[in-house]
């Protein structure tokens, strides 16, 4: 996704980045096929000795035991299995040298482990999931609490060397928000299913709600199907809408302060988890129709349009300022993905009251000065294209006071008529 910064890059190896480095800007003739990749080398450092997996069906799963200090002697034992989640998973099947995690377990009584290894020696556990080992987390150390103990409620992981990645398209969201005012009458399903502000009041159907609405398109960038962590049986039903969920939370949609502080938010239920389009040569495997089976193929994207509900953030009781719009894909970590730092992105958001603008919108938590000066594509998301838009500039005039209607008004904000001239152009040239 997004344009091509650097081609033909020629380095000696001592340069301490790849800014430094000879390379064409130009990328005439360099597609995405073509894009360049590495495979870092992990030096041995032994972590694989202190941990094991006990009891599994393959070697790649079953109970987490650790070897830890007790009473002056080295003793394996199991870790407490409260809090323990995907992120604690990553890291035990990182030190093993398993891949990625695919599961994480609470409870293992069906795997039967070493027997002098019940006992808990590690609790409290709670990893970033970017840790080369277990002990790296943050955890009691030798202060153990566990009130549920080990033995059963050991904590457990299944490991895979294939796993789904997750990552949104910035350009889409930058290219597609705008203001909606919507009212309260239309929003009932939305606020059953927590879509809307908590002064929302679904009483006053004469009220209406501000809406800052966008589309997403998520493509599954990784080696593996990214499919609901719990089955067709498991998925809830919700009547309102009528339709199922196949995962409660799938992205959350937040407003931000430039400070960082949450000023607004919004979520995405997965009632639909499908492949919407996917790049040539692959076949899609997933629908929503008929109670099919819900998921994201490797090199398909599920795109949520701005139109449906709950695509949005009710800024009804937002100020007018600047701001940060920041959308997480499975933010519970719900789903094992094997790189959750993409899961993030944020744009800057202008809001005046009557119109908004998103603009720098980027993949991840920020982006380094030298990055920015180098590449301005990267925060300005710009495409270069042949030929100017052919498109009417002249902005529509301000509103002074909001239409007695306003859902049944649709207008998009305009910045300047160049920048929305370029984000038309952007949203209908997007695949």
């Amino acid at each position: 996704m997004g344009p091509v910064h650097m081609n033909e890059v020629e380095c000696s190896g001592f340069e301490k980045s790849l800014t430094e480095c000879f390379f064409n800007r130009e990328s005439v003739g360099c597609s995405h096929e073509e894009d360049a990749g590495v495979k870092c080398n992990v030096p041995a450092m032994g972590f694989h000795e202190r941990l094991r997996l006990s009891g599994g069906r393959t070697p790649s799963e079953g109970r987490v035991e650790v070897l830890a200090e007790r009473n002056g002697s080295l003793v394996w034992g199991t870790v407490c299995s409260d809090s323990w989640g995907t992120t604690e998973a990553m890291v035990v099947c990182r030190q093993l040298g398993l891949g990625y995690a695919n599961h994480a377990f609470q409870e293992t009584y069906y795997w039967s482990g070493d027997v002098s290894a019940d006992d808990v020696v590690m609790s409290g556990v709670r990893c970033s999931g970017t840790e080369m080992s277990l002990a790296h987390c943050l955890h009691h150390g030798q202060h153990l609490d566990c009130p549920k103990g080990g033995g059963r409620y050991a904590a457990g992981v299944s490991c895979t060397h294939a796993a789904p990645d997750l990552v949104l398209n910035p350009q889409i969201v930058e290219a597609t928000t705008y203001l909606e005012d919507r009212p309260m009458f239309m929003l009932l399903c939305a606020h059953e299913e927590n879509c809307l502000s908590s002064s929302a009041d679904p009483t006053r159907t004469d009220s209406y709600r501000r809406l800052l609405r966008f589309s997403s398109q998520i493509h599954n960038n990784g080696k593996a199907d990214f499919r609901p962590k719990v089955g067709q049986d498991g998925w809830v039903w919700h009547e309102c809408h009528r339709h199922y969920h196949s995962m409660e939370v799938f992205t959350h949609y937040d407003l931000l302060s430039l400070n960082g502080s949450k000023v607004a938010e919004g979520h995405k239920a997965s009632f639909c988890l499908e492949d919407s389009q996917c790049d040539e040569g692959i076949y899609k495997r997933y629908a929503c129709a008929n109670f099919g089976p819900q998921g994201v193929t490797v090199g398909c994207w599920d795109t949520y349009r701005h139109d449906i509900d709950c695509q949005w953030i009710d800024v009804t009781d937002v100020k007018p300022g600047d701001y940060i719009l920041q959308v997480v894909i499975n933010p519970n970590y719900e789903v094992a993905e094997s790189d959750y730092s993409n899961n993030v992105m944020k744009c800057r958001c202008r809001y005046d009251g009557y119109r908004v603008w998103s603009y720098n919108c980027h993949i991840g938590g920020s982006l380094s000065s030298e990055a920015e000066d180098t590449f301005p594509g990267l925060v300005t998301n710009q495409h270069s294209v042949s030929g100017p838009p052919t498109c009417s500039t002249s902005p529509a005039p301000l509103p002074k006071t909001l239409p007695p209607h306003p859902a049944l008004s649709f207008q998009r904000p305009a910045a300047t008529p160049a920048l929305q001239c370029e984000r038309l152009m952007l949203f209908y040239s997007a695949p």
